[in-house]
Parts: structure tokens; C-alpha cells; sequence
């Protein structure tokens, strides 16, 4: 499938480090579409990870989903249903967990990721580790059931090589960390 195929309205779904932030980067780049994070509406800026009130998330999301064109990346299942209804095409990551695993020890190593917040650092904890292995896969299978129900264009990846791929096929450039940007 050519990248336009899924419009001008992209979301990005998968497990926690599966590479969601950065091929939402890639393709905001390359499309000229605003990139959002929902880590980044989640939690209040120059915090480390202090999440922001319901209500607050929920105003803040449907304010990025009313515009017109978008790139998001992240799963928040409980705000999914009006991402779903807006979106024009589907992105799904489901790599397995040790690739999750393996990614997030080594954003832990880094100094920025893109996605993130500015001064957050991601530190390795046994409640994400068990997240990762156990409960993700779990919530991924159910996604997946969901996304594939949807009547719009869908990419389903579900390997390292598969991203790869789509990164040569669409010609997206690997951004660099740090250069992530909210919105255009």
C-alpha cells in the first residue's frame, strides 16, 4: 500500500516501544502533516511523567483529532473510539515483546527520545517490564481485532524487517532524536 493510501488522518497503534513516535515522525516529515504524541498531551510538559486530569487529556485529544490533518501515535484505549471514527488510515505495530523489550532498555540508555518529554527520562522498572511481557500482548491482540473490524485503509507490521520495509517502500528518513515536533 503507497503511504497516501491512508490519508491525511494516520494513526499509529501498537505496544509501548514498538516504534509508534518515530515512523509517526518519519511520515508527519514526509507528508508535511502535524505530528502528535499522546504521551506528549498526556502528561504535562517539563514534568517527569506527571499526567495531566481526565477531563483535561480528553479536551486536548479531541482538539488534536478536530483538525484536518494528522499523524498520531499512541494507543490510549480509552479515548480511542473518536480516533477511530476521524482517522482516515490505520497504522498497527505488533512487534513481539522482546522487541519491546529490547527497545525499551535502550530508550532507558538514551539522553531524548522522540516522543517524549523534554526533561523525563525513561528508567527501567519492574511494572513496565511486566507491562511489556504480560499485559501488552494481551491488549495488542485485542487492537488488532478492532483495527482490522475498521472500514479504512490499515497497515498491519508485525516484524522489525516488516517497519523496514515500509520505511524503504514509503522512502521515509529516520528522524533523529529529539527532533520531534508537536504540531507544524
Amino acid at each position: 500500500m503507497d503511504l497516501q493510501q491512508l490519508g491525511r488522518r494516520i494513526c499509529i497503534l501498537g505496544p509501548s516501544n514498538s516504534g509508534k513516535s518515530t515512523l509517526a515522525q518519519a511520515i508527519g516529515d514526509k507528508l508535511q502533516l502535524d505530528v502528535i504524541h499522546l504521551d506528549r498531551l498526556y502528561h504535562y510538559p517539563a514534568t517527569r511523567w506527571q499526567a495531566r486530569p481526565p477531563a483535561e487529556f480528553s479536551a486536548l485529544h479531541q482538539a488534536a483529532i478536530d483538525r484536518d490533518s494528522w499523524v498520531i501515535d499512541g494507543n490510549y484505549s480509552r479515548l480511542l473510539a473518536p480516533r477511530l471514527q476521524r482517522a482516515s488510515g490505520f497504522i498497527l505495530l505488533n512487534v513481539s515483546p522482546s522487541v519491546s523489550l529490547l527497545r525499551y532498555f535502550r530508550r532507558t540508555w538514551s539522553q531524548q527520545r522522540i516522543g517524549g518529554l523534554d526533561i523525563a527520562r525513561d528508567r527501567i522498572s519492574w511494572e513496565m517490564i511486566r507491562y511489556i511481557t504480560g499485559t501488552a500482548p494481551a491488549k495488542q491482540q485485542a487492537l488488532a481485532e478492532v483495527i482490522a473490524a475498521q472500514p479504512q485503509a490499515k497497515v498491519m507490521i508485525s516484524s522489525c524487517a516488516g517497519l523496514k520495509h515500509y520505511y524503504q517502500h514509503w522512502a521515509l528518513s529516520f528522524p533523529t532524536s529529539g527532533a520531534s515536533s508537536q504540531a507544524r
